[in-house]
C-alpha cells in the first residue's frame, strides 16, 4: 500500500452548495440506487430513482434513501407522498430497465405517473398500498418508520427510514438459499454526473476468522 502525502482541504462551510454536491457525489460511488414507488393522497403512483440510498439493518430488515429538497428549497413528490402515505416499495434497477428509470427522473407534474410515462408495469403490493414495478427483478415492501432532516433549504437532506416488510425477488434471480444470484441480476450504480457502473467486475476477499492473524502487510 503506499500512503498518500499531499491533500487538498477543501472546507464545506466556506463552499458553495452546489460545489459541495458534486464532490460529495464523486467520492461517494458506486452509489446503488432505490428506484421508489409511492402513492400521493389522491392514489397517484408515482415512481422516482435515488442513489443516496442503502441497506442499515437486518432485524429488523431496514433501508434508507434520501429525496434531497430540489433546488428551488421545494419538496420532491416522493416526500410530499409519504407525508400523506406512508409506505413505499424500492424497486431495484437492472441494466435492462436503465434507460426507462432514466426517463422516469423527469420532472413530471405530481398529477402526471411515471408508471405510465416511462412504461413500467404496475403491481399490487401484498402488504402496502405503493404498486411495485413488475419490470424491476426485486421489490421491497417498506412502511416509513422515520424521516430525518439534516439541514434546512435547497440540496438539504431528508433521509427515509424504512422497514422492510416483504422481499419480491422473481424467481430465476433467486438462489437456494434465498439470496439473489448477482451473476444474474445485473444491477446498474451510479457514480458522479452523468456516469453509471454495473456489478459485472467483481472480486471475493474471505474475511479472516477469529482464530487467524490477519495477513501480512507488505510495505
Amino acid at each position: 500500500m503506499k500512503p498518500y502525502t499531499d491533500f487538498t482541504h477543501l472546507v464545506s462551510a466556506e463552499r458553495e452548495k452546489r460545489a459541495n454536491f458534486k464532490t460529495l457525489l464523486s467520492c461517494v460511488l458506486p452509489r446503488p440506487i432505490a428506484f421508489v414507488s409511492t402513492l400521493s393522497k389522491d392514489g397517484v403512483a408515482n415512481l422516482a430513482p435515488f442513489s443516496f440510498f442503502n441497506a442499515v439493518g437486518s432485524s429488523p430488515p431496514a433501508v434508507i434513501f434520501s429525496p434531497a429538497t430540489k433546488a428551488d428549497g421545494t419538496d420532491k413528490d416522493t416526500l410530499i407522498n409519504l407525508a400523506a402515505v406512508p409506505e413505499f416499495v424500492v424497486n431495484v434497477v437492472s441494466f435492462d430497465i436503465k434507460d426507462a428509470m432514466n426517463d422516469a427522473s423527469f420532472p413530471f407534474p405530481p398529477e402526471v405517473s411515471e408508471f405510465k410515462e416511462a412504461g413500467f408495469t404496475p403491481l399490487p403490493s401484498n402488504l402496502i398500498r405503493p404498486p411495485r414495478a413488475a419490470e424491476s427483478p426485486v421489490q421491497l415492501e417498506c412502511k416509513l418508520h422515520d424521516i430525518v432532516k439534516v439541514g434546512q433549504g435547497p440540496l438539504s437532506a431528508n433521509i427515509c427510514i424504512g422497514e422492510v416488510l416483504c422481499f419480491h425477488v422473481a424467481t430465476e434471480m433467486l438462489l437456494e438459499d434465498e439470496t439473489v444470484d448477482v451473476t444474474k441480476i445485473d444491477l446498474v450504480a451510479r457514480l458522479g454526473g452523468d456516469d453509471y457502473s454495473t456489478i459485472r467486475d467483481r472480486f471475493a476477499l474471505k474475511k479472516p476468522g477469529s482464530n487467524e492473524y490477519p495477513r501480512r502487510i507488505e510495505r
